[in-house]
């Protein structure tokens, strides 16, 4: 089995604070967001419902768009998420298979 990986976007509520990231790890990683693991950034904001993501192959792919989606106006994140996600429903059962 290959290595995924996935470039995401988390959000405090719809249309509230959007948090852009990429892991190796989505279980892992959405685990950390939604309990608090980050003390920053995450916390602060209440950044807990993954709303948007993508699947790449490799690492080098999933950095770069990252990298992009970060220099996004956020009105464009806005519409990149409602294109997959209107109702901006937590995709993470989606993406994690978990509860």
């Amino acid at each position: 089995m290959s290595k995924v990986f996935i470039v995401y976007i988390m959000a405090s509520r719809k249309n509230g604070t959007l948090y852009v990231g990429v892991t190796s790890n989505p279980v892992g990683r959405i685990w950390q967001h939604k309990n608090d693991w980050f003390e920053r950034f995450t916390k602060r904001y209440g950044v807990k419902l993954l709303v948007w993501y993508e699947v790449h192959e490799n690492a080098e792919a999933a950095i770069t768009r990252e990298k992009r989606l970060k220099e996004w106006h956020r009105a464009w994140k806005v519409r990149l998420i409602e294109e997959k996600n209107p109702d901006w429903r937590d995709l993470h059962r989606e993406l994690t298979g978990q509860e």
